[in-house]
Formats: structure tokens, sequence, C-alpha cells
């Protein structure tokens, strides 16, 4: 796909589909998903050949919290609910995992997790470019998409005969299965197996995280998850990552995920001595590059792609998890952190990340300041292809109507009106 090919979404909300498309949903609607807890568990326990959940702080709770919010939207289709079913089994799986593994090496648990460097922002505010940029540095331990997916393994299982993860050849084979059906995805959010990912899948082996948000339709999700004491879920957060340096090591983190943005107390008391950089974008240009993406994807997903709900539910997302940042700013020290502006990542990002590793206290050497600039360079915005996100036409909404609610944003960041 040429860099500057712009690409088709002219059938965004009522979509089109194609001839593979059409093939996938005739075979996957015809085969129903039931999500019959029991069941599920029952089988996470045997992959994990292991039984205990570790449920003293209400996890099967939280699990079966987790389930009736999918059985709640009755707009899924199979395909969508087929992998919502497989990734609940193998969340439970990984905690199993966990519990296993730190029963046979407890001292996991007093591995530190030293001064990380943690992204946060919004969603699609370029979080997700600034924390691969980073993890170029091959003094940082970071979190690529297929360890994120499934970070622990199961008893017994290891790299076959040459070499090769299980875990990762799932995850890669699922990503060619989502390129093959939906390819525009790449050009939106690539999640490659290699690629740097976000924790929040990692808070979700404690069902503690908003990523269903991102898959379903679930505003019953998101006020039991907003009303859950966080602070604990962190600390698990804070194990899992313990048990992954103590399987891959090093130590020394970087970070990122929006969740942080509005559970910034939970993440400063779990991670004290962390430095922040934060990603500011006009809130109306993440909202429409949001919900594009969403409705893109819903073509497989849902029985319709309703851009009202979309623009209604997603605005008023991205408001919560701003209003609790500007609200809990201030727990990030400022000697410790730094805001950084979309518009400073296009290209011209080594001024920041100087300014940041600075914070950090830790240099930056000629060799790892060429990794960067080799990784700026190869990275341009549009390099997949362009998307031709447009509010106005595809979901009927003037930007300054929707701009009008994050004034409180504007007032406290170096934000730029972007459309």
């Amino acid at each position: 796909m040429a860099s500057a090919e712009t690409l088709n979404l002219d059938d965004l909300t009522h979509p089109v589909l194609t001839d593979t498309q059409r093939q996938i949903l005739a075979y996957t609607e015809s085969r129903a998903v039931t999500f019959d807890l029991d069941a599920m568990v029952a089988e996470a326990v045997s992959q994990a050949g292991a039984d205990d959940l570790a449920d003293d702080d209400g996890f099967a709770d939280r699990l079966a919290a987790h389930v009736v919010a999918i059985e709640s939207d009755t707009g899924l289709r199979q395909l969508i609910r087929s992998s919502l079913h497989a990734r609940v089994i193998r969340k439970v799986r990984n905690r199993l995992s966990l519990v296993d593994l730190l029963k046979h090496y407890p001292e996991i648990e007093s591995i530190p997790i030293e001064r990380p460097l943690i992204v946060v922002g919004m969603p699609r505010s370029g979080t997700t470019h600034l924390v691969n940029l980073i993890a170029e540095d091959p003094r940082r331990r970071a979190l690529p998409y297929w360890e994120s997916e499934d970070p622990i393994p199961a008893r017994g299982q290891g790299p076959d005969v040459f070499g090769v993860d299980p875990r990762f050849a799932r995850v890669k084979a699922e990503h060619e299965a989502l390129m093959a059906s939906t390819p525009y995805v790449a050009a939106m959010h690539d999640r490659f197996p290699e690629a740097i990912e976000e924790e929040v899948e990692l808070l979700d082996l404690d069902m503690a995280g908003y990523v269903l948000e991102w898959h379903a339709r679930v505003p019953g999700w998101r006020d039991y998850y907003l009303g859950l004491d966080h602070t604990r879920h962190y600390a698990y957060l804070k194990k899992v990552l313990q048990a992954l340096t103590f399987l891959r090591g090093p130590r020394t983190w970087v970070l990122k995920s929006p969740q942080h943005a509005e559970q910034l107390g939970p993440l400063m008391a779990t991670f004290p001595d962390a430095t922040v950089a934060f990603t500011h974008r006009d809130p109306v240009a993440v909202i429409q590059s949001a919900i594009t993406m969403m409705a893109y994807s819903d073509r497989l997903r849902r029985n319709s792609i309703d851009p009202d709900w979309l623009v209604d539910y997603w605005g008023d997302r991205i408001h919560r998890l701003l209003s609790a940042c500007v609200r809990d700013r201030e727990l990030v020290p400022a000697e410790r952190s730094v805001d950084i502006g979309f518009h400073h990542l296009g290209g011209n990002e080594m001024p920041v990340l100087t300014e940041f590793y600075q914070r950090a206290g830790v240099d930056i050497p000629p060799k790892v300041a060429k990794r960067f600039q080799a990784y700026i360079d190869s990275n341009r915005r549009g390099g997949k292809g362009r998307i031709p996100y447009d509010l106005k036409r595809h979901f009927g909404v003037e930007p300054e109507e929707l701009r009008s609610r994050f004034a409180f944003y504007f007032d406290r960041f170096d934000v730029r009106p972007e459309i």
C-alpha cells in the first residue's frame, strides 16, 4: 500500500461488504456462541493445568459482571461474540497460570519495578507512537502486543522446535486474519504481534480494565468499572509486571495506557517513582478518529453501525476521561512529568523526548538517539495509507459543536484545534 494512498471510506456507516467479509459472516453467523460461565472457567482450568483463581477480592463477581455486560449487547454478531468468548477464557487461564507461577516462585513479588516511564493520554492521541518510540531504547522493557494478549505461559507451555512461542504464533495468525477481513485497520491502529501495546490487557486479568468498551456497547460495564477501587487492581498490575520481569526481564519498564488518565491516583500510588509523559490532542480529533475506527470495525462486529450512538457514547466517554485527568493532573509531580502536544509528534519528537528523559534522570547515549531518530523517520503519519476522517460527512456533527464541551481541557493544556 503506497504511503500517500487515501483509503476509501464512502461506505463507512452504510457498509458494502467484500466477498471475503460476506463469506466470513456466512460461516460465523451459523455458529451460535453461548457464554456459560462455569464451562468457560472449566476450559480455562483445563488449559492452565491449575484451578486456583485467588478469588479473595471479588474476582468472581467482576468476571460475572463482565460476562453479563457482553450478553447485554444484543447487537453483536457471532464473530465478535466468539472472539470475546475466547478472550474471557484466555484472561482466566492467564490468571490461573499467574497464581500457579507465584506459588512456585514466591520471590517474584519481591522484584522491584524501578522508575518506569509511563505514557498517559487519550486514545488516538499519539500514546502508541510515543511508547513504541521509547521502546527503541534497548535498556527498556516494553510490552509487545502478543505478550499483552497472553502474558503468562501455561504450565509446560514453551517454544516449539523452531523456537516460536505458541502465544506469539496465535496472535500472529489472528492478526493475519484481521488484515484479510478488515485491511484498513492497519492504517488506523495496526496491532501487529511485535508492536508495543498497553498494559490495560494485564489489568483485565483482574477484570478491571475499560477495554471491553472498545469491543462492545456496554455502558453497564463502564459504570461498574468506574465504581471499582482501582488501587488494588493497579497493585495486581504490578504483580503481573513482576512476573513478566521474572520470565523475560529486565525491570526498567516503559508503559502506556489511556486508562491511566482517569486512574492517576492508583497509578502513582503503585508506581511512586514513575516519570509520566502526558500526550494531549484536540478531543474532537480524538473522537472523530476513534468512532471512525469503531464504525469501520463494526461492519463485521455488529448488525448495524448506528453513528449517532458512537458520537454520543464516545463524546461522553472522552469527556469523563479528560475531566478525571484535569482533576488529578497535579498528583503527578511536575518535576517528573511532561505535557506533550500532539503537534510535537509529527516528526519532531526528539526535543520532547529529550526533556522527558531529563525529567526521568536518564541519559540518551548517541546509539540510542540514533535508534530514536530512525524510528521517527520510518513511522511518519499516513505511512500505511491516509484515512479520510470527516466528522461532519460521516456522523453529521459539526466539530465546533462537539468542541464546546471541552473548554476546560483547552484552558488547562497546550492543545490546538485540528478540525
